[in-house]
């Protein structure tokens, strides 16, 4: 049998090896490596002696030495050599794919080798740069003693555990509303949303005395009758805020509808094409931007009953409502709005009939606007209407003479105006402070019986706010400001007040409810105990009542006992009778209670029970 030319030659004399590669056979189809490492993988070999270590492309570890081809011995050669013909006897297929398996299985241990190597020289790069960190923050300690390996190791185990924590909480929880962050166990209990909203003391001393007239307000709104609630604005008190909550945050059988890009809204009453709201984002600045209380209650009535004959007007209810501010933030706030180009030149100032004239009311600039004014020009200009503008645009300016200031001395006009704007604001259908917020959605809401949809929220930082002024512009303010100072003490006093007593009255109304389900779980609970009783007695109907008398008047005795109790249950608690009258009631019917001792022992323990109960 003749032997293949690339087996013959295989068997001719020895090949030269060069020095440091591996030896190759001069078979032109395959390198002699494959043949080599398969006689080296026989038990018993040369090469396989060698070949101690692990195969080829895999590491040894963190510590070995670089990854290099060792060559192989002269006598793995030769032996791989020796071996060929076997090998070349071999099918075609099968050295093929065992060809393909060790291609394989190198890629992979190669790939395997340099993930670890390149995590191992991942690790001691981030070693050494957090190292370097920790030697800059921490170098102040080198006095003290440079750490060991041990608490280096820890040091950056504690790290990398706060980087795994940090990257599994922005996976977990990417958003800043993320309810893990928020603690909710160990935060403490929810405070009351109506507490101090001003930072101030809790308790509220008065300093007005006020009737209970008015503290009660609580008015009888028909959104559906011929009833109108008007909105007298004032300038940078917040008003806009409101406004929008009373056409897109109130509760209402027909809401508002609001288009997009407009910032009027349509606000009818059910079943009418009517509105029941008089205010900048209902019916816009119909009597004018930014109205006050003389320009509003003669210009009202005409723009809403205009069109219509006098005699088939309705009977309206005007409820006028408003919001009030601290003078120094409004003022400010202000001088502000009118620094960046505010001028307000639409407002009519319409009072007894007419406008008032360039003497009576001069202007503060002559350009078109004030812009970039400094607050010191602000101040100086006499005839500025920023000067206590709420005390103006509350009052009624007829008893003045409008604007004309020769009516009267200073002095008097002064009082006059504070007199009347504490009168209309006393006598209004609601106002509300800046300051309160959440005060102000209640108190809105049990005055008018309406509800909105979210809560009012409190912002303390505004453009007033980010205004630094020191101690002397602040007493000068409040100087040009001395009315509305006067004023808002006034509000803020009458306010509360208010919002104590709705609280007060809506504490004793939910206990007197609370009392009245008592008594009447009570009364129903003796009736069916007695009813009982009554029947467990008498087992027998037909028998004749007065064969037995002693059932008789216990029966009596058990009935007007029972219609005792029921007439002291069902009394008021302000109707309650007194411990003298209790007695007295007690001792006249003494002998009803001794011929039925044993029923009035068990009522008594039942009331017992009940009381224990509650």
């Amino acid at each position: 049998m003749a032997l293949p030319a690339c087996a013959a030659r295989a068997l001719g004399p020895p090949l030269q090896l060069e020095r440091g590669a591996p030896a190759r056979t001069t078979c032109p189809r395959r390198h002699s490596r494959v043949e080599a490492e398969l006689a080296a993988s026989r038990p018993g070999s040369v090469a396989a002696s060698v070949r101690a270590g692990p195969p080829r492309g895999v590491s040894r570890g963190f510590n070995s030495q670089p990854l290099l081809d060792e060559p192989l011995k002269a006598s793995s050669s030769l032996a791989g050599a020796a071996r060929a013909p076997l090998f070349a006897l071999l099918l075609r297929g099968r050295r093929r794919r065992m060809h393909n398996l060790r291609r394989r299985w190198d890629l992979g241990s190669l790939c395997r080798a340099l993930l670890t190597r390149g995590l191992a020289a991942l690790g001691h790069s981030l070693k050494h740069v957090l190292g370097a960190i920790f030697s800059k923050i921490f170098g102040p300690l080198a006095s003290v003693g440079n750490m060991d390996e041990k608490s280096n190791k820890l040091l950056l185990a504690l790290v990398m555990l706060f980087l795994f924590a940090v990257i599994v909480l922005q996976y977990v929880c990417p958003g800043t509303e993320c309810q893990l962050l928020r603690l909710q166990a160990f935060s403490s209990p929810l405070p009351d949303p109506y507490r101090s909203e001003d930072e101030s003391s809790a308790r509220f001393v008065p300093r007005y005395n006020f009737s209970r007239g008015d503290l009660l307000r609580k008015v009888d709104f028909d959104i559906k009758g011929d009833d109108l609630i008007v909105f007298l604005h004032i300038q940078k008190t917040g008003g806009t805020t409101f406004g929008r909550h009373l056409v897109r945050n109130i509760q209402l059988e027909q809401p508002c509808e609001c288009r997009v890009g407009q910032k009027k809204c349509t606000c009818h009453r059910p079943g009418k094409r009517e509105t029941w709201l008089f205010s900048r984002f209902s019916t816009g600045w119909s009597c004018g931007l930014h109205a006050d209380w003389t320009e509003l209650t003669s210009c009202v009535p005409a723009v809403v009953d205009g069109k219509r004959d006098a005699r088939l007007r309705p009977s309206r209810n005007f409820h006028y409502i408003t919001i009030l501010r601290d003078p120094v933030s409004r003022y400010l706030s202000e001088w502000r709005h009118v620094q960046r180009g505010a001028t307000w030149k639409a407002s009519l100032h319409v009072c007894d009939g007419r406008p008032p004239t360039s003497e009576e009311l001069p202007s503060c600039y002559t350009g078109d606007d004030w812009s970039g004014c400094p607050l010191k020009e602000f101040m100086d200009c006499p005839y500025n209407l920023a000067n206590n503008r709420q005390v103006r645009m509350l009052s009624d300016l007829t008893l003045v003479g409008c604007y004309n200031l020769s009516v009267m001395p200073e002095k008097q006009r002064n009082k006059v105006l504070l007199e009347s704007a504490k009168s209309n604001l006393k006598h209004m259908a609601f106002f509300g402070l800046t300051e309160f917020q959440r005060k102000t959605q209640y108190l809105f809401e049990k005055t008018f019986n309406m509800n909105f949809i979210s809560p009012f929220t409190q912002y303390n930082t505004t453009r007033a706010s980010s205004v630094e002024i020191n101690d002397e512009l602040q007493k000068r303010i409040e100087g040009l400001n001395f009315l509305d100072m006067e004023l808002y003490s006034y509000a803020k006093d009458l306010f509360l007040q208010r919002y104590q007593f709705m609280r007060q009255k809506e504490h004793q109304e939910a206990r007197r409810k609370r009392q009245e389900q008592r008594k009447f779980l009570k009364g129903r609970f003796l009736q069916t105990h007695y009813q009982t009783q009554s029947q467990g007695q008498n087992p027998n109907p037909s028998q004749n009542p007065s064969q037995n008398p002693n059932l008789n008047a216990s029966q009596s005795g058990t009935q007007n006992l029972f219609q005792n109790l029921i007439q002291n249950l069902t009394q008021s608690s302000g109707q309650n009778p007194s411990p003298k009258e209790n007695q007295e009631s007690q001792k006249q019917n003494s002998g009803q209670e001794q011929s039925d001792g044993n029923t009035s022992n068990g009522t008594h323990d039942y009331i017992g029970s009940v009381e224990k109960w509650r």
